[in-house]
């Protein structure tokens, strides 16, 4: 078959083949000084192979856009896929998984025996990605180059919904046969339906493939123009290769991206800049926060499933996470609990035979591989590496006249090493039962290197960590309100946005985290450029400082309520309705006056907020409440009563559950029967939803169901079309706050003191007083209810004594 193999443009006369060889000779000086044995009788195989397949400018190609890119300070993945196994590719750069120190097996990559194009997957930032394609482009030439085209088809359903348009076919009908995909041969529109289902419906452009020829394109294959400067082929992906182009894959992975912008953040702070190659695989903190199932925000290891079993498994080695990252899939996932059980010395270790040990060792005796299966075969029946891969590739697509071949094969060879019959039967059976499934275990290594990196740094630099997740999720309501639960349970503060200190995206702030405003809806990238440039120039005074000298106009009037009720102005210490009611004032000035006069207009005062009108302004701004919510008093109530977060129970599309809310509202209502019910509109600091408390409940409950109080609410959870439901079940008050008052505390000056400590540590927790002598308690308005948290406690102790 016939290759277009694209050419490195070496210097000239130099061959490819001598080519790589020297740039390959310096490189490995420097990884490795002492020349090991074993790593030079590798690469001298490799070499061999590569060589031998004329594949030497695939890799100089390779090597030099990743050499372009690190020179670009662009991130790299560590490897994807099976190019982890080749020790070529990672002295080289292309990868950073050293092959031998993990066993990853060559031939999985590229194989002798089984003659195909070799298939380096790459991860790039994906802002970032398309610099190296431009690279590539200018390196080859405008009309060597070009992305691939995809096509998407005619489902039946959208067939069914194009045609019927064409053909006028009324609403009814085309129900009827979306409802039924059945079809009437009678009717002309249904047998167009089924002639253009499957064909081509619109384009678009491969993610990840490219294509480099060494003659121009034109003359292979047709082209079009793309979305960029560069072309796009009209053929697909497969034709391309039938026809003999070789594609490359540049991937944009955007959890890259994230762990770009966090080594970014890191090295700003802190002037070290950290590095894949050097961070440590042995970091007792991040082992810990494995063993906690602490890894929301960790690449392939945040579900909760994985959070399980990494809680169960308790890991101490890097190689436990990449088994569980190879084992957490449908078909291995059962094999978990045996791994686990192993580990821990619960369960014996067993091999089916003795020279199993040293290839199962690592994984407790459980072929977690599709590297281990081909050892097994090269060790135990004399393959080679090459043949065993083309065993493992028949079972794994299920050819069962090749594998009739290969078992025939592997039983003869495994006798012929002086194992028995049913020995060798046994174990061609284990390889069939595990084949199937198992995981390749270069591409779980090198995806292992991205989630350990993400952990390890939410282990030593959390604020950084979750400030560029923020950033990752603005836009995204349930993610926003995960990363600020996460944020809560780390007593981590997430500061309210600020038109003096904020960036465009969430920033670490001392020991906190500063919203984003580009977090905030209504706010464009351009206009928080203007912001940032405006303050750097001189700090903003006041908020008719800042409108005026950003020339607000009428027309973004929705920006200004925005940054008031998102809280950007707080910073100057004025009412947020007060600011709300001097937006006019403040337009007017900004287009009458010249912004060096020196006049400042009066504010509009109006009556503070509520506490629940604020958090409700915040979360339509922001889409989470970054002011104290009155459940967030109440925050221990969740583990002693088994209870979470509005939208913990939404996301999991729960039928029962157990919340923490405020009652917003009461609204009472009669039966048909005359008795008495309530609508009760509730929230907590994750989202809002309605309670039906019917007539037995309610008569049960009726005196907590208080507008103003927060109580503990269980019962059964319904989504419909105006919202969540919740039918409620239960309801308690979580807690009160008794204050004892012996004669000696009873004078004036110190009820004074006592009232100035309840303010300071305004809540929603009632506090009832309790006048010892008199042997009278009293319940306090709501005005003087608490947040009862250490500080308010300790205050009230150190002024009233204990009691």
């Amino acid at each position: 078959k016939k290759w277009f193999m694209p050419r490195y443009p070496v210097p000239s006369g130099k061959r490819a083949d001598e080519y790589l060889q020297t740039w390959f000779g310096e490189q490995f000086t420097k990884r490795f000084p002492d020349r090991p044995e074993a790593y030079v009788t590798r690469l001298q195989y490799e070499l061999q192979i590569i060589q031998q397949m004329n594949f030497s400018d695939y890799f100089l190609i390779v090597a030099d856009f990743m050499r372009f890119a690190r020179e670009r300070g662009i991130l790299t993945g560590p490897g994807r896929g099976s190019a982890a196994g080749s020790l070529v590719a990672y002295i080289l750069g292309i990868t950073q998984v050293d092959p031998l120190q993990y066993g990853l097996l060559f031939e999985r990559f590229l194989n002798p025996a089984r003659l195909s194009l070799p298939d380096i997957d790459i991860d790039f930032p994906d802002h970032r990605r398309e610099e190296v394609i431009r690279y590539i482009e200018q390196t080859y030439g405008k009309d060597y180059v070009a992305q691939i085209i995809t096509f998407g088809t005619f489902g039946m359903r959208s067939a069914i919904r194009e045609v019927g348009r064409v053909f006028e076919v009324d609403e009814q009908e085309m129900e009827q046969t979306l409802a039924t995909g059945r079809f009437d041969h009678t009717r002309p529109w249904h047998s167009v339906v089924q002639r253009i289902e499957g064909l081509p419906k619109h384009t678009s452009i491969h993610a990840a493939g490219i294509v480099i020829s060494p003659c121009p394109l034109t003359d292979i294959v047709p082209l079009q123009g793309g979305q960029t400067t560069t072309y796009v082929t009209q053929y697909a992906m497969d034709a391309l290769e039938q026809i003999g182009l070789l594609k490359f894959d540049l991937l944009a992975l955007k959890n890259l991206t994230i762990v770009e912008q966090m080594i970014h953040s890191v090295e700003q702070r802190t002037g070290h800049r950290l590095r894949f190659e050097n961070i440590p695989l042995d970091d007792e903190q991040t082992y810990a926060l494995f063993s906690q199932g602490d890894t929301f925000g960790v690449f392939q290891l945040e579900s909760e499933g994985m959070k399980r079993v990494l809680r169960e498994l308790q890991p101490t080695t890097f190689e436990d996470i990449v088994a569980v990252n190879a084992l957490f899939r449908p078909g291995p996932m059962e094999q978990i609990p045996t791994y686990i059980s192993r580990k821990h010395g619960r369960e014996p270790i067993v091999y089916m035979h003795d020279d199993l040990q040293s290839i199962l060792q690592s994984t407790y005796g459980v072929i977690v591989y599709q590297e281990q299966i081909m050892k097994i075969a090269e060790q135990m029946a004399s393959y080679s590496l090459a043949e065993a891969d083309l065993l493992r590739r028949a079972i794994s697509k299920k050819d069962v006249g090749q594998m009739e071949k290969e078992k025939q094969r592997f039983i003869e060879g495994c006798m012929q090493n002086g194992y028995a019959a049913h020995i060798a039967n046994e174990l061609y059976e284990l390889i069939v039962r595990f084949a199937g499934y198992g995981f390749n275990r270069s591409h779980a290594v090198a995806y292992s290197y991205i989630a350990y990196m993400l952990a390890y740094i939410k282990a030593h630099y959390p604020l950084d960590f979750y400030a560029v997740l923020l950033t990752n999720v603005i836009g995204q309501k349930e993610k926003m309100m995960q990363c600020v639960h996460e944020l809560r349970k780390k007593r981590i503060r997430l500061l309210p946005p600020s038109v003096g200190r904020s960036e465009g995206h969430f920033t670490v702030d001392g020991n906190d985290i500063r919203f984003g405003l580009l977090a905030i809806k209504q706010v464009s990238s351009a206009f928080v450029k203007q912001i940032i440039r405006e303050r750097q120039r001189q700090p903003f005074s006041d908020f008719f400082d800042f409108v005026s000298r950003l020339r607000i106009e009428p027309s973004q009037r929705k920006i200004v309520e925005a940054l008031i009720f998102s809280g950007c102005f707080d910073e100057f210490r004025v009412e947020r309705a007060t600011l709300y009611a001097s937006i006019d004032v403040a337009l007017e000035h900004a287009e009458f006056l010249t912004p060096n006069l020196d006049v400042r207009p009066k504010y509009v005062h109006a009556e503070p907020l509520s506490l629940i009108d604020q958090l409700k302004y915040e979360k339509q701004w922001l889409n989470v409440c970054v002011s104290p919510h009155p459940v967030e008093s109440f925050a221990h109530f969740y583990s002693m009563w088994g209870a979470k977060r509005m939208y913990e129970w939404e996301i999991e599309k729960a039928n029962v559950g157990k919340v923490i809310a405020y009652v917003e509202e009461v609204t009472k209502k009669r039966t048909k029967k005359g008795e008495e019910m309530a609508f009760v509109t509730i929230c907590d600091d994750s989202d809002g939803w309605y309670a039906i408390a019917f007539p037995t409940i309610y008569s049960r409950f009726h005196s907590l169901l208080q507008q103003g109080s927060v109580l503990y609410m269980e019962g059964k959870i319904e989504q419909r079309p105006n919202g969540w439901h919740l039918i409620v079940q239960q309801v308690r008050k979580p807690v009160c706050v008794y204050v004892k008052i012996d004669e000696q505390h009873a004078s004036p000056a110190i009820l004074q003191k006592l009232k100035e400590v309840l303010i300071a540590h305004r809540g929603y927790a009632p506090v009832i007083l309790y006048y010892e002598a008199e042997r009278k308690k009293v319940q306090l308005s709501h005005e003087y209810a608490v947040s009862p948290h250490d500080e308010c406690i300790h205050q009230l102790t150190a002024l009233l004594g204990d009691g």
